[in-house]
């Protein structure tokens, strides 16, 4: 199962880099994606939290080290951070799984 399939179960509404078409599109267009969307960034990859760093406005990252958790405890993380916060308080906040 996937991050993105055990959200849905839960009854998040979720979207994928390749449901977007954006498989193979720069982490700028996809992290842009998202913000326009008004969708929090769920990723494994550490050059998000870079352009985080240089100041890139974003609607949110969720963060989780590649193979650091289990698809299960990242899914016991983010849905809290789903339920527990708003969009306002996700604006431009990295949230570490």
């Amino acid at each position: 199962m996937s991050v993105a399939a055990g959200l849905r179960r839960r009854g998040i509404d979720v979207t994928t880099a390749a449901a977007e078409e954006l498989t193979g599109a720069s982490d700028t267009d996809q992290l842009s994606f998202a913000t326009q969307s008004g969708r929090v960034l769920v990723t494994q990859d550490a050059d998000f939290l870079r352009l985080h760093q240089a100041g890139v406005v974003h609607a949110g990252i969720a963060y989780c080290r590649q193979g650091s958790i289990s698809i299960g405890e990242m899914l016991r993380r983010l849905v809290p951070v789903h339920n527990l916060m708003t969009a306002e308080e996700m604006q431009t906040r990295v949230e570490y799984l």
